[in-house]
């Protein structure tokens, strides 16, 4: 069985077991987190689709891992005007681990 869940913007796959990377969410590390926004629930004959969402479907995560990942640079200039431009920035992420799937 699979979920499809919607969660700082972006869409996931998820499955019990699965471990995913998110937009950060304001918990700490070891902590139980429950996305509620879920699109899709089931497999095969037993699909459940939402409109938007389905009501009283959940899925539970916990938090493994709070943190930053590799620094991606910006680079601007402007051709024979002597504009240069460098900058780099690092997007803060949430680890979840997928607990389980619940109708």
């Amino acid at each position: 069985m699979y979920a499809i869940v919607e969660t700082g913007g972006k869409q996931y796959r998820v499955c019990e077991g699965d471990v995913i990377s998110v937009e950060k969410l304001d918990a700490e590390v070891g902590t139980k987190v429950e996305l509620d926004k879920v699109l899709l629930l089931g497999e095969g004959d037993d699909l459940k689709i939402g409109t938007p969402y389905i009501e009283g479907a959940a899925v539970t995560a916990e938090v493994v891992e709070v943190g930053k990942a590799k620094k991606v640079m910006i680079f601007k200039y402007k051709n024979k005007k002597d504009y240069r431009k460098k900058q780099g920035h690092r997007q803060p992420y949430t680890m979840l681990k997928i607990e389980s799937l619940e109708k």
